[in-house]
């Protein structure tokens, strides 16, 4: 078997698991979202080797939409971490077999210290899963590693049962793109979350002209303003825009434009947008006519232009 079969191979077989997953979605699951949504605490979730790792991404997606959780390592917890569980705290325990040494060890305290415990494990009558208040069931048949050995279907599927987890939580507290914002401000994701066109539009210039501008002043203030274009301005309502490409087909059509106006060139209908709508909205209306500037209003009086490049320069293209 050649290197792409195997690749193939690998991704099948761990896609079979996680569909099968859905199928082992039980109350516990729902009791589990409910314990969580109502809970006056955080999420604690704990794991050792592999299953660690994944802890640690759940939590990651749990702090960024709206559940505060914090990951402690089964084999840290009972030399001191247990002090990260507070009285209102739930307690996820993800372990394939949920037999693992630490695992015995660490369960025992969090029961006596009578915290709800979730098991995320693939073994539901092992020792985590007699001792765990609701079990989410993370049951594959075996893993993608040739000798069954290495965690790799296993750990994909508590990914996934951690994934249903925070998005059912998600649902639940109506978590918008608007709160998500607040937790992800920074880079280009949170760009196209907050940024708004005013802005954007606030640090350009605003060229403007009136109808009956002359052709030359009409070329000094795109040149000017260096935006490759020019809003028709009269009484601050927006009335036109004139680009590079209008002036182009302009001189391709007479050699004489001395006696010419904004008015004879100007596009009556151009595209626009309102300066409170998102940045990431003005690049949908780019994108889909094919241009690279939009004329910005406030109010319905003109405010600016927001250019193709400022998007590229502020990552959300």
């Amino acid at each position: 078997m050649n290197t792409i079969e195997i690749a193939k191979k690998t991704i099948l077989s761990e896609a079979k698991a996680i569909s099968h997953l859905s199928t082992l979605v039980d109350e516990d699951f729902a009791n589990s979202v409910d314990l969580i949504f109502n809970s006056k605490g955080r999420v604690i979730i704990t794991g050792v080797g592999k299953s660690a790792i994944i802890a640690t991404k759940v939590v990651a997606t749990l702090n960024s939409t709206g559940t505060p959780a914090i990951f402690m390592h089964a084999a840290d917890a009972i030399h001191g971490d247990l002090g990260l569980i507070l009285k209102d705290d739930v307690v996820i325990c993800i372990s394939k077999s949920g037999n693992t040494p630490e695992i015995k060890v660490l369960v025992p305290f969090i029961k006596a210290a009578k915290n709800k415990m979730i098991a995320i494990t693939s073994v539901k009558t092992s020792f985590l899963g007699q001792q765990a208040d609701f079990i989410l069931n993370a049951y594959v048949e075996k893993e993608a590693c040739p000798n069954n050995l290495a965690p790799t279907t296993s750990t994909t599927a508590q990914m996934v049962i951690g994934d249903a987890l925070a998005v059912c939580l998600l649902k639940k507290r109506g978590f918008s793109s608007t709160d998500f914002a607040k937790y992800h401000p920074g880079g280009a994701l949170g760009k196209k979350l907050y940024l708004r066109v005013s802005d954007i539009a606030a640090v350009n210039a605003k060229p403007k002209v009136t109808p009956n501008t002359n052709i030359k002043h009409v070329i000094v203030e795109i040149t000017e303003k260096r935006l490759g274009v020019t809003a028709v301005v009269e009484n601050g309502v927006l009335l036109g825009v004139i680009t590079d490409g209008d002036l182009r087909r302009m001189l391709s059509q007479t050699d004489d434009f001395k006696n010419l106006t904004a008015m004879d060139i100007m596009s009556t209908s151009p595209k626009r947008i309102d300066s409170n709508a998102m940045a990431v909205d003005a690049k949908e209306i780019m994108e889909d006519n094919g241009i690279s500037q939009l004329l910005v209003e406030d109010n319905g009086k003109y405010n600016g232009i927001i250019h193709i490049h400022d998007l590229v320069r502020e990552g959300i293209i």
